[in-house]
């Protein structure tokens, strides 16, 4: 029995313990985009739908030996290809350089390419394992029952989905847990090889195998006259599990937008949606229609609270909220599903319909709504989907029941039909003011008309996700009035400002260069003078076409009098390329990517920030938009200004006017930078900052986590923070001599 225990369990922790640690190689290359991890769980999906094939086949159509045979030869295959992969790269299960997208064009498909070479085959292999095993041991001992086996599989799944953020990610690089996931892989093959040896000394050389992985022989028996199940209940299967899986991967894309793609928010709602699975297919009176149906409409009603309140409602009420509607509904769909079961000796067939259902869900959010929609509109519908199920349970009427249980019955049903209807029909209700709506592989993007009643405030409005990125206002004499989070008294305000009070105070020619991650509607672009210079980083096609004027909706780039220029692609490894040719050379370069509201982390490690120094000029100053709902970013800033040698400042701004409020944070090599005249005039508040002590974090490459940047309610103070401390005022900057510059190529 150990041997299969251990081998079950070993395999479900590796199998979704690897997981979040592919998710993590490749949000860098794809913007840290939340889309990653979905197209992720398309691929995790389709493998095992492979793999529960493979089982089903193997264990129907196949003697006991040549089982035993097939698979370790498999696992020796896939053993071998590990091995090859880290003498070649170094790391067993790092993409090598080769992978990296040379352009924005088929993510999804470049995507699931890459997840296919670098761990396609041993994944396959683990997939395999649950049902396999489960019947090589009930062939070997049918006196002892396979369902413990379940149980644990189960648990090493829990296991490793909630250690990964909580006690892997922030504290173990990705390289060690790449080699320590494949030390773990080769336990795996030495338990799967002591279960083949037990395999082959006790069942009948000449037994075929079973239809069902879990059933002992006398079960098989006793269903033996079980009829074949139909197209109908085929389908019921298939719908039932496609719904559960569309909410599952809707759930995940709306918490992800609006904080941060990365594990911590992955894995909480797959292990939400495996909770489920383990309840509701565990017994039969764990899953009541009654109070499931109640459940549902609470939590569809608080989702819908949510969804008013927007990003203002705190992180932790979104992750309630939205864990709730997805287990409720989720447990509606798999309660229904087990209702629905077929005899024991269909049940392979059974589960294989299952998985196909989970990857026709993945299919459907990655593939086919986002040519259907131009908003989110999968999850509204997936809740609306759910509550159709609860509906359709609580319609079969009893076979006694008293007139007020049919009331009581007959008025949930009601309760289910309304919130159903009502959800969808709030998301809707912006649908009047967007003028324009987009999606793609980086999130939804619409354009909004408001105030159309006040000519001084008309505008249109960029949103992303739930967030607004930026307005131009529409009446011609405003056009060009600095907005939102880039007024003249902004941190990027004043950090373009002061370069030129300096370069003025030195002789110098007042132009900059300047450097723009992240473009918007191109409102930074108004703070820009006649001889600057600009250049904008933008990976998304869709905002670099309305900020260019598609539409008529916004004009910026082209009312500015700088000179600019845009680069389509990520940020980090567009500058990167142009590194190999020299420094770019900037006079003031700004960070202002969130997707969203949520931070690409990739673009705030260590290894970014020293990328983004070399591009600065010798007394160049680097910006940081740090405004945010959920994360602390001041003392990251800081962790890597002390890192950089850089003195560092924080510039609020408060809600007024045409301004919203905003923090940046400002690095820059010269300390004397923040005592300039311009700190000290408008309605901007300037603090220099420093850490007081060692970090207590810092993001790298290998190793950052988003759960150490989550903080209450406050909303970028730093005087929250007791590792953070003023740092002493300096002196006005008196001009220096000129230094001479090397220019860009």
């Amino acid at each position: 029995m150990v041997r299969y225990a251990l081998a079950i369990f070993t395999s479900a922790f590796l199998l979704f313990g690897v997981q979040p640690l592919a998710g993590r190689y490749a949000l860098p290359w794809y913007g840290g985009t939340p889309a990653v991890w979905t197209v992720c769980m398309l691929f995790f999906q389709a493998v095992l739908l492979a793999g529960y094939a493979y089982a089903h086949v193997v264990a129907s159509r196949l003697r006991p030996r040549a089982q035993a045979l097939l698979h370790l030869g498999l696992l020796v295959v896939a053993l071998a290809a590990l091995a090859a992969r880290a003498s070649w790269t170094g790391s067993p299960l790092a993409p090598g350089e080769g992978w990296r997208p040379v352009d924005e064009h088929l993510p999804v498909l470049r995507l699931m390419g890459m997840l296919a070479a670098t761990l396609g085959l041993p994944f396959f292999v683990l997939s395999t394992t649950g049902p396999l095993v489960q019947a090589w041991f009930a062939r070997a001992r049918p006196e002892r029952s396979p369902y413990v086996l379940y149980a644990l599989s189960n648990a090493g799944s829990l296991l490793a989905l909630l250690g990964y953020p909580f006690l892997v990610e922030p504290w173990v690089g990705r390289s060690a847990q790449a080699w320590g996931w494949a030390v773990g892989f080769v336990f795996f093959v030495l338990c799967i090889l002591a279960c083949a040896r037990d395999l082959l000394r006790r069942a009948p050389a000449n037994a075929l195998g079973e239809a069902s992985a879990g059933d002992s022989t006398h079960a098989a028996a006793e269903a033996s006259t079980a009829p074949r199940p139909g197209l109908g209940p085929t389908l019921t299967w298939l719908g039932l599990s496609t719904c559960a899986s569309v909410l599952l991967l809707a759930t995940t894309n709306k918490l992800s937008q609006d904080v941060a793609a990365g594990p911590f928010l992955w894995v909480m709602p797959l292990a939400v949606y495996l909770l489920t699975f383990i309840l509701a297919f565990s017994r039969e009176s764990l899953y009541a229609r009654t109070p499931y149906s109640v459940g549902l409409i609470a939590s569809v009603v608080l989702v819908t609270y949510a969804h008013k309140e927007g990003p203002s409602l705190g992180l932790g009420w979104q992750v309630l909220f939205h864990a709730g509607a997805l287990f409720t509904g989720a447990m509606v769909c798999h309660g229904e599903l087990y209702r629905r079961r077929p005899a024991p000796r269909y049940l392979s067939a059974f589960y294989l319909w299952v998985s196909v259902g989970g990857v026709v869900g993945g299919v459907f959010v990655n593939l086919v709504a986002p040519a259907l929609f131009n908003a989110y509109w999968e999850h509204p519908l997936a809740l609306a989907a759910c509550c159709g199920v609860a509906f359709v349970g609580l319609m079969r009427r009893p076979k006694a029941e008293s007139v007020v249980a049919r009331t009581q019955r007959l008025l949930r049903g009601a309760m289910l039909v309304g919130v159903a209807v009502h959800l969808p029909v709030l998301v809707a209700t912006d649908l009047g003011r967007v003028r324009f709506a987009a999606r793609n592989f980086f999130g939804v993007v619409r354009v909004l008309e408001l105030f159309p009643d006040d000519p001084k405030q008309h505008q249109y409005a960029l949103r992303h996700g739930a967030i607004t990125h930026g307005w131009q206002y529409i009446q011609p004499e405003r056009r060009r009035v600095p907005s939102a989070y880039y007024t003249a008294d902004s941190g990027l305000g004043l950090a373009l400002a002061e370069q030129r009070r300096w370069r003025q105070a030195l002789g110098l020619p007042t132009g900059l260069r300047v450097g723009m991650l992240g473009l918007g509607v191109g409102n930074s672009a108004m703070l820009l003078a006649a001889g600057d210079d600009a250049r904008f980083y933008e990976i998304n096609p869709v905002i670099i076409a309305l900020a260019r004027g598609q539409g008529g909706f916004f004009s910026t780039l082209k009312d500015t009098p700088a000179h600019v220029e845009v680069v389509e692609g990520d940020a980090r490894i567009s500058l990167e390329k142009e590194l190999e040719h020299g420094s770019r050379q900037f006079d003031v370069l700004a960070l202002d990517v969130f997707s969203s509201d949520a931070i690409p982390v990739h673009l705030l490690t260590r290894e970014a920030m020293a990328l983004y120094v070399q591009h600065l000029a010798p007394h160049g100053v680097l910006v940081l938009h740090i405004s945010n709902q959920h994360l602390d970013l001041v003392p990251i800033s800081l962790a890597h200004a002390r890192a950089a040698n850089l003195s560092a400042a924080l510039v609020s701004r408060d809600s007024e006017g045409d301004a919203v409020s905003s923090a940046w944070m400002l690095l820059s090599p010269d300390k004397e930078f923040f005592g300039g005249s311009t700190f000290h005039e408008g309605r901007a508040r300037t603090r220099r900052l420093a850490l007081r002590g060692e970090p207590e974090y810092v993001w790298t490459d290998e190793r950052s986590s988003v759960l150490q940047a989550l903080r209450p309610r406050a909303r970028g103070r730093a005087a929250a923070d007791p590792n953070v401390t003023d740092a002493p005022e300096p002196s006005s900057r008196p001009p220096a001599r000129p230094v001479a510059r090397p220019v860009a190529p």
